[in-house]
Formats: C-alpha cells, sequence, structure tokens
C-alpha cells in the first residue's frame, strides 16, 4: 500500500518475471500477507477522528453505557418482548442470514482450493459380434490433480473470501441494530399516537360538558345562542379529528406488527401505556470506540480488506500456474482379474499466458481501483458515523428543553382552565375565554405528549448512531442468532 499526495492507492507488491521461482515463491507470500492486513488505521487517521464529542450533555468515560440490549433500559415490557419478537422472526433478520450462510460456504470453498481434488470412475461393458461372440470388459479408475499455491492466488482468494463472510456477519450486526431501533421508534409512535387519541377523547367529552352548561346559562337567559353554537362547533370539530387520530394509530399498529414478523392485524390488542420514558444515565463511549462498536463500520473494513486481497488474485494471473496430477487404472475382461493389471502416470504442467490484450492487467487495475473505492468508503462511513452521533445527542439535549417548557406550560394551561371553567358557571367569564384557555391546555397537553415522545425517539436514534443492539462477542449461527442480550 503506497499514499502518494491527498489520494490513496492500494497497491500489491509487484513481481518480476526474471526473478527467480525461489524468490517469487517468497514474494507472493508477502503478496498474501498484505492483502490480509487492512489499513484501516490509515483511513482513520486521514479522517481526524476527534477525542471527544463536540456536543455536550451526555457524560463521557472509559466504562460507556452497555448498549447491547439498550431496550431494556426504557423499562417497557411490551416493547422488550416486540424487539426481541422482531430480532428473531423479521424477514430482514432472515435474509441477512440467508447471505451470511452464503458467504461462510463461499469462504469453505475458497478453502478448498488449498487440497488437491480425488475422483474415481468405474466402468462395465458387454460386447456382442457374430464373429468372436459376446465379450465383457471391467475397469476401475482413480484421478489426482491438485494446482499448488506458487504465486498466492488461493489465498489471495481465501483470505477475500474470508473478509466478505466476516462483512456478511457485520451486515447481520447492522439489521440487527438498524431493526431495534425501528422498532422501537414505531412502538414510540404508536404510544404517542395512542395518547394523542386519549387527549382529543377528553376534550371531546370536556367540550360536550360545556356545550351542556351553556345551554343551560341559554335556558337560564344568562346567555345568547351564540354561546351555544360556538360550544356545538367546538365539539364536532374535535369529533370529526377522532377518524384521523384513529386511523393513525391504526397504521402505527400495522406497522409495528410487520416489523416484528406479524400479519398488519396481529398487534390489535396491545394494551395502552404511556410513552416510555428515557434514563437520563446515558455514558457515552469516546468516538474511537463508538467507531470500533459500530457493526455497519466493521462490515465497510472487511469490504475493504477484501478488496485489497482481490488485488493479490489478480496478480498472480500474470504469473505462471503449475498443475500437479496423476492417475491409476486397472481393467480386465472379468472381476476376478481386474487387479491383475495396474497402470499409473505422474503428469505435471506448468502454463504461462503469453499475449491477451493486456487482459489481465487491466484485471489488476480494476482490483486496484475497487480497493481504492473501499477505502473512500469506508472513511465515508466513519464520517457518516460521527455525524449521526452529534446529530443525535443535539436532538436529544433539544427535546429535553422541550419536555421541560412544555411541563411548565401544560401546568400553566390546566390551572387557567380549571379557573376559566369555574369562571364560565359562575358567570363571570364569557365563552371566549372559556374556548381559549381550553384550546391552549390541549395544545399544551399534545406538546408535552411530543415532547416525550420526541425525546425517546431521539435517544433510540442515539442509541442506533453508537452501534447499540448487537453483541460484537457473540458469533451468530445460522440456526441460533442472538436475539437477546443480557441487562445491563
Amino acid at each position: 500500500m503506497a499514499m502518494r499526495g491527498k489520494s490513496t492507492t492500494i497497491t500489491a507488491p509487484r513481481l518480476r518475471p526474471r526473478a527467480l521461482p525461489a524468490l517469487l515463491l517468497g514474494i507472493a507470500v508477502a503478496l498474501t500477507g498484505c492483502a490480509s492486513r487492512l489499513p484501516a488505521g490509515d483511513a482513520q487517521a486521514a479522517v481526524a477522528v476527534p477525542s471527544r464529542w463536540s456536543a455536550g450533555g451526555a457524560e463521557q468515560a472509559q466504562s460507556p453505557t452497555q448498549l447491547a440490549g439498550w431496550w431494556q433500559r426504557l423499562g417497557d415490557g411490551e416493547l422488550s418482548a416486540l424487539v426481541e419478537d422482531a430480532l428473531r422472526h423479521s424477514p430482514t433478520v432472515q435474509s441477512a442470514i440467508a447471505a451470511l450462510r452464503q458467504s461462510r460456504a463461499l469462504a469453505d470453498l475458497a478453502r478448498a482450493g488449498y487440497s488437491p481434488t480425488v475422483s474415481g470412475s468405474a466402468s462395465a461393458q458387454r460386447n456382442h459380434t457374430e464373429a468372436s461372440g459376446s465379450n465383457n470388459s471391467f475397469g476401475l479408475g482413480l484421478d489426482a490433480s491438485w494446482e499448488p499455491d506458487l504465486f498466492g492466488a488461493t489465498r489471495a482468494g481465501v483470505s477475500a473470501a474470508e473478509a466478505d463472510a466476516r462483512a456478511a456477519q457485520m451486515s447481520l450486526g447492522q439489521v440487527q441494530v438498524s431493526l431495534a431501533a425501528e422498532v422501537a421508534l414505531a412502538y414510540i409512535e404508536l404510544r404517542n399516537q395512542l395518547a394523542r387519541l386519549t387527549i382529543a377523547q377528553d376534550n371531546l367529552a370536556s367540550q360536550e360538558d360545556t356545550l351542556q352548561i351553556a345551554r343551560w346559562r341559554q335556558q337560564a337567559g344568562l346567555v345568547s345562542a351564540l354561546d351555544v353554537e360556538q360550544a356545538a362547533t367546538s365539539a364536532e370539530q374535535t369529533r370529526a379529528q377522532l377518524p384521523l387520530l384513529q386511523t393513525a394509530r391504526d397504521q402505527a399498529r400495522h406497522r409495528l406488527a410487520v416489523l416484528t414478523g406479524r400479519a398488519p392485524g396481529a398487534l390489535a390488542e396491545l394494551g395502552t401505556a404511556p410513552v416510555p420514558l428515557p434514563p437520563d444515565d446515558l455514558v457515552m463511549a469516546f468516538p474511537a470506540d463508538t467507531l470500533r462498536q459500530r457493526p455497519d463500520l466493521r462490515s465497510a473494513e472487511r469490504n475493504l480488506a477484501a478488496a485489497v486481497a482481490q488485488i493479490g488474485v489478480a496478480e498472480a494471473q500474470l504469473y505462471p500456474q503449475l498443475a500437479l496430477g496423476g492417475s491409476i487404472d486397472a481393467g480386465a475382461s472379468n472381476l476376478d482379474s481386474i487387479f491383475d493389471v495396474i497402470t499409473g502416470r505422474i503428469f505435471a504442467s506448468l502454463a504461462q499466458t503469453i499475449f491477451d490484450a493486456g487482459r489481465t492487467r487491466s484485471q489488476v487495475r480494476s482490483a486496484q481501483a475497487a480497493a481504492d473505492g473501499a477505502l473512500i468508503a469506508y472513511r465515508q462511513t466513519i464520517l457518516t458515523a460521527l455525524e449521526d452521533v452529534e446529530n443525535a445527542v443535539v436532538a436529544l439535549q433539544s427535546a429535553q428543553r422541550r419536555e421541560r417548557e412544555f411541563g411548565i406550560a401544560f401546568d400553566a394551561a390546566s390551572n387557567s382552565a380549571i379557573l376559566s371553567r369555574s369562571s364560565y358557571r359562575a358567570g363571570l367569564a364569557d365563552f371566549t375565554t372559556l374556548s381559549d384557555s381550553e384550546a391552549a391546555l390541549i395544545s399544551a397537553r399534545n406538546g408535552l405528549v411530543q415532547a416525550r415522545s420526541d425525546k425517546a425517539a431521539a435517544l433510540i436514534q442515539l442509541y442506533l448512531a453508537l452501534g447499540g443492539g448487537w453483541d460484537a462477542s457473540v458469533v451468530p449461527t445460522p440456526g441460533n442468532v442472538p436475539a437477546t442480550a443480557p441487562t445491563p
């Protein structure tokens, strides 16, 4: 690997056609070693990862909050059960498992290139002619072939396949991380819609009570019919909002069911509960530690390693290919004497491409360009990871401030609505004053619920940005993908 100016080009050592075979073999081994090493440090150094997060508000320490099962920290049993069901049964997880199985099988296929190939054959034949009559012939054969990895093509191919398999495992981790966050966000949205629907229903009940008071006051001659019509208008407008809120609730419920691998209507009996309040004791890891625990970044590292290894695969095609083989054959006219005469042969061949119009060298340049692209993608993944965390911290801080302010506004609006209703009953305030105070109360109550939902959603986004939702120490198997994590 060489770095020139502002651009980075990943290259494998070039072999010289005039070098001695022993020297070629030694350089081929070095080439494979280079291909199997990951230049991750160079990529991170080029990005200049900061030592601390720029946004304050969350403690940063060497012992960060355990994030593998972060949803358990929200203290909502239904949410935890839904996330774990999704991690077990979601089609996206099953698809990632299938991709992991495929990549592991391809790695096994690449490792099989180290071993010789042995095949056997058996034949039986009966011939008949008018002159000689009938006769039989039987034969047995055993063939073996092997291509020594002189210039590291097989070794580099194995390194690339193993890196691809590791990248597939990291992709499964990223699916788990994203799915857990998506389920939690859908759950928060469902709780938010349920809370807004409850507020609208409570508001309708209050407005119907106000309408009845207005009618009594009109019958007593204390107010005109205008108060009655205004109260009826407010009640019917609120009633008209209920179908929209119920639709939003049902759609959120359907989305949550599908994310957990269920039919859309399977969560109709999900109990009512408030929006879960996130804990305030989050301890964030330092930026470099966060980058190491994100599966998408680890996947980008493995993709880069696979791309570098492919350079060695391409360059090995520039040099001779040695093949060794042999066969053993036995034949006779009857089975009893089939082993009386055994013949065998051993052969070796050496093939070298003399002219291909630059096709092989073009493949080398293509592999080098692919490795350069993988390095750029790795750097971009680092920058995106840093941006995700910084944005999530800022959003969480904003939601926390909004929750505090809406809490104050809700308390004041509640007192104002109580006083206005008492004054209207006693004839000390007009209907407009009562209507304005109740509208302010509804607005503050909705704002508080939304702020709490935003706070929970922002914390979920922060857990997602920090790489929470998977356990890097657990190696998944196709039949037993970890869906739960130890309680933090």
